[in-house]
């Protein structure tokens, strides 16, 4: 089992930055896919970013390329989602996710190859 907790969520304007982390523990030794996902009331959970355990490899949404930055640091199981020129749209619970599958990259948006998730972060961007 791996325990994911997502931290840096909050209240920001408008052109503003955040950064989330998510802190992962348990069974960290296995190499993991990590993504991030967001959600609004009433909407489907939706894809943002994902990371590779090794290379870098990375995907982002079209909605939020070139404004946000996945990264991770494996020493300390800890992924993070920078997040600048944030918009009101942005506004989401935003989650943190992880599978062990050995899968093709490109497959890594799809949010249900994802085996834990973390609690959840509220980010909101005020106009």
């Amino acid at each position: 089992q791996v325990q994911l907790v997502e931290s840096g969520g909050g209240l920001v304007q408008t052109g503003g930055s955040l950064r989330l982390s998510c802190a992962a523990s348990g069974r960290t030794f296995r190499p993991y896919v990590m993504g991030w996902f967001r959600q609004t009331p009433g909407k489907e959970r939706e894809f943002v970013a994902t990371i590779s355990w090794n290379f870098g490899r990375t995907l982002y949404a079209d909605s939020v390329k070139g404004r946000f930055s996945i990264s991770r640091d494996n020493a300390k199981n800890t992924a993070y989602l920078q997040m600048n020129s944030l918009k009101p749209e942005d506004t989401a619970v935003y989650y943190c996710a992880a599978t062990p599958k050995t899968l093709a990259f490109s497959l890594a948006t799809n949010r249900d190859l994802y085996d834990y998730w973390g609690q959840g972060a509220q980010v909101t961007v005020s106009s």
